[in-house]
């Protein structure tokens, strides 16, 4: 981490950085956290004043910004227990975050949904992933669900598949869109191929639209595997695993013709989502 001159208090850094009426106290936070990460080992002195200018921002910062530094300095060797202890204070709102953005994805047009994975490839995003069993076995279960037109059997896999609740899940299923089951793939490896036939046959409403497949399938192209195992992480910490259920991978499910209309995609004004979009991002700055 630089040394920075005794006389350089918060205040006078704070003030520096609000000249031009733009509060930069989150920028800060960040940028102290990775200059005090990028190296092993501190002084005594440099970590007193990290300590300190970090404890006087704190309570300044926006939730995306306290989570990601919390979860920088957690996988820090010598992170200080001051700080950590000050940083967990918060749960609640970083989790209250998430799952805005979980709704936001969720809620968001098409386009809107792939700006949303291109900031979570940009910004390196709060959320720890949870182990996911091993993919190859999963992904043909999967695909055997879709071919034998069962998607609530599908849902059943896919929560055991991405260590996520039954609800989070039979969501994914059923949208309309097809955008969580590319973030899926992604996730588990799945080979383009094995995708499309997924969406050719998981949901009429995808698999009778040639333009929709060719567009879901340049996405999944595209877009990076970090953002997509972001993702998933973000839809983990907001959902409850499928193991608390005690529910076998081999359990038959009585529901397997039935799709639960609250599943559907909404239909969500897009004013009100890039506006709800635009709050996310720039608390994610």
């Amino acid at each position: 981490m630089a040394k920075c001159s005794a006389s350089v208090t918060l205040d006078s850094l704070v003030d520096l950085a609000c000249r031009d009426g733009v509060d930069v106290r989150s920028t800060l936070a960040r940028v102290l956290t990775d200059l005090y990460t990028h190296r092993p080992m501190h002084t005594a002195e440099e970590e007193t004043q990290y300590v300190e200018l970090m404890l006087g921002l704190i309570d300044s910062i926006d939730s995306t910004t306290h989570a990601l530094v919390a979860d920088k300095l957690r996988q820090y060797s010598n992170a200080p227990a001051m700080l950590l202890q000050k940083l967990d204070g918060r749960p609640d709102e970083i989790n209250e975050t998430r799952a805005d953005l979980v709704e936001l994805f969720f809620s968001a047009a098409p386009d809107d949904r792939r700006l949303i994975l291109t900031n979570l490839d940009v910004v390196s995003y709060p959320a720890r992933r949870r182990p996911m069993p091993s993919g190859a076995e999963l992904v043909r279960r999967l695909e055997g669900a879709v071919l034998r037109r069962n998607p609530a059997e599908f849902s059943r896999v896919l929560a055991h598949a991405l260590n996520i609740g039954r609800s989070l899940a039979e969501r994914i299923t059923y949208d309309n869109s097809g955008e969580p089951i590319v973030v899926t793939a992604k996730a588990l490896g799945m080979k383009g191929e094995v995708l499309q036939r997924i969406l050719l046959f998981l949901n009429p409403t995808i698999g009778q639209s040639v333009q929709r497949i060719f567009e879901l399938s340049r996405l999944f192209d595209e877009l990076n595997p970090a953002a997509a195992e972001r993702m998933v992480a973000i839809w983990q910490s907001t959902s409850a695993g499928p193991h608390a259920r005690h529910q076998a991978i081999y359990w038959d499910d009585e529901r397997s013709g039935v799709r639960s209309s609250d599943l559907r995609t909404p239909a969500y004004p897009a004013s009100k989502s890039k506006e709800r979009l635009a709050k996310t991002k720039a608390s994610a700055r």
